[in-house]
């Protein structure tokens, strides 16, 4: 399998604003995008630092007094690890000939970009996207 680079990052905070104002304000990265999600009455915000296919991507997502991480993705801190590749049905072919098992794929809803999900030994969420 070819990783070829980090896709993007996401992390969960308690205080939307106050994220905002840090990553945006103080390290200068840019918003793509800000979608409020009724349903999950959360925030969704979507940075990039730097330009072109080299720029970094930054998740944040927002959700009321998010609980300390114990062992789900939905809470304060780094939520998962996406890595990006050029054929998602080939990196999950080998992701189980090594014996990993991933979740279904499926589009991202806001990249319409074909996604899924593994972890590491440890339990963290690691993410293929391509």
């Amino acid at each position: 399998m070819k990783l070829n680079r980090i896709h993007h990052i996401a992390i969960i905070v308690s205080d939307y604003q106050a994220a905002k104002n840090f990553y945006v304000e103080k390290l200068g990265f840019e918003v793509i995008r800000e979608n409020y999600r009724k349903q999950r009455k959360d925030w969704k915000l979507d940075l990039k630092l730097g330009d072109g296919p080299e720029a970094i991507e930054l998740e944040i997502f927002a959700e009321e007094n998010p609980p300390k991480r114990v062992n789900r993705p939905e809470a304060c801190g780094l939520r998962h690890l996406a890595f990006r590749v050029d054929d998602i049905e080939e990196a999950v072919a080998e992701l189980a000939e090594l014996g990993i098992t991933c979740e279904p794929v499926r589009y991202d809803e806001y990249t319409n970009k074909r996604m899924t999900f593994f972890f590491d030994p440890d339990g963290l969420p690691l993410e293929l996207h391509e």
